[in-house]
């Protein structure tokens, strides 16, 4: 079903805001907990149709889940060798993680899987995760292009590699790692740039060995992974947007609470902070191996930027949002090194820069960034978002910058991170109806 948005402009966000938990944790709290030994409880899980795709997929292997209920999820782990060969293609639904995790875990089956996903999910290049699960022996075959769906086939056993990965990707890292599980041997990934971690945290927090040395993570395969009870944060992906709100619209005082602050997610608020942005981390606490905090947004002027590359890979899902806050930046913004922006759920780079046009900014696309010229204040329009959830919410918040209201088309998809995302911008000022 298509769904627009229809954001009428200018106000402040004020109030205090628990936004919905981590998808990238719900992911893995499903497919670890489904591969342990014993039971693994999940609370604040998001019940947002990417995570429930990862659900239905271990539920079509044999694997018995509870829930969802108001974020409580109950795994019963059938152990590394227990999952069971489904009896159809297992359905990813838009979820890119999904399908490259699972590929990876899914290569040291004794089983044959298809992984498929719907038309968005089916343009997504998925030849850099399989070429190096080759390496390791596994046999999986693509479409033309690397493309979905993906067929893989049992193979006698996996064999541990060294990989140095060409680009920062924690989904390409996560693969490896979950298929060096079931290798033989050690397996070892380095990375060009941190990436976040979430997968090494929660294998040490169900017992599992990982070893890291500098820029190099490696796990040691035919152990085992016991039980454990896992509090997701809220998903700092999602508070992003609510970040660069407050810090755009004056007269802003708002309080995002539980918020994962993983050091290798955390490239929002440095970025934001070196654009001049009021953000405040307080009550630092750990919940689960995971650092959390709640976050004091208010408003401030923000300036333009040159964003260090470095802090790139640490912030690769909130670019859109970002490019919004350099749209209300005074100066230039440069974003470089982002290439990969360009094979998410829309090409984000082209996507973004036709949006902002539309809204009478200057924003130039390059293939690994971005140049964009920030004003105070825009016009309001009509964008299509490309059924990209991101996009969808980026230019809600845009509203608050603008003169006339910003329609959105396509927003149907924004369901897949962010269930319930309208009635949260209402809560703390946002102006968002459905059409």
């Amino acid at each position: 079903m298509k769904h627009t948005y229809i954001v009428s402009p200018g106000g402040s966000l004020q109030g205090v805001l628990r936004v919905p938990g981590d998808k990238s944790i719900s992911h893995r709290s499903i497919m670890l907990g489904a591969i342990a030994t014993g039971v693994t409880r999940v609370t604040g899980f998001l019940e947002g149709e990417d995570a429930l795709s990862t659900m239905s997929a271990f539920r079509a292997m044999g694997v018995p889940i509870e829930g969802p209920d108001r974020g409580r999820v109950t795994i019963e782990g059938v152990g590394l060798q227990g999952l069971q060969a489904p009896r159809q293609a297992l359905d990813c639904g838009n979820s890119g993680t999904s399908m490259r995790l699972m590929s990876g875990l899914l290569a040291g089956q004794s089983f044959a899987t298809t992984l498929t996903g719907d038309a968005s999910l089916q343009r997504r290049p998925m030849g850099r995760v399989a070429d190096p699960l080759r390496a390791m022996g596994a046999q999986i075959h693509t479409q033309p292009k690397g493309l979905p769906p993906l067929e893989i086939k049992p193979v006698a056993a996996l064999q541990g590699i060294d990989y140095t990965m060409p680009v920062a990707s924690a989904q390409v890292k996560s693969a490896l790692l979950l298929a060096g599980l079931y290798a033989q041997g050690v397996t070892r990934v380095t990375e060009p740039e941190v990436t976040r971690d979430h997968t090494e945290r929660m294998l040490g927090a169900m017992g599992y060995e990982v070893r890291r040395e500098g820029a190099t993570v490696s796990v040691r395969g035919q152990g085992k992974l016991h039980g454990t009870d896992i509090d997701v944060p809220a998903d700092i992906s999602s508070a992003a947007f609510f970040m660069v709100g407050a810090s755009l619209a004056p007269g802003s005082d708002l309080l995002l609470t539980h918020v994962g602050v993983n050091p290798t997610r955390t490239g929002i608020v440095q970025i934001l902070q070196l654009m001049g942005a009021d953000l405040t981390l307080l009550n630092p606490r750990e919940v689960g191996g995971e650092p959390v905090a709640d976050i004091r947004v208010r408003h401030a002027p923000l300036h333009g930027i040159d964003v260090p590359e470095n802090l790139v890979p640490l912030a690769i899902d909130e670019f859109p949002i970002l490019f919004i806050a350099a749209a209300g930046a005074t100066g230039r913004t440069v974003v470089r090194g982002a290439a990969e922006l360009r094979v998410k759920e829309s090409d984000r780079i082209q996507v973004m820069a036709d949006g902002l046009r539309i809204l009478g900014i200057q924003a130039d696309p390059t293939p690994d960034g971005m140049v964009i010229q920030g004003q105070n204040h825009w016009p309001g329009g009509v964008i299509h978002s490309q059924g990209d959830h991101r996009i969808a919410m980026s230019f809600a918040v845009a509203a608050l910058r603008a003169q006339q209201a910003i329609t959105i088309l396509d927003c149907a998809n924004v369901a897949t991170s962010f269930p319930g995302f309208s009635a949260c911008a209402n809560q703390v000022g946002l102006q968002v109806t459905g059409a």
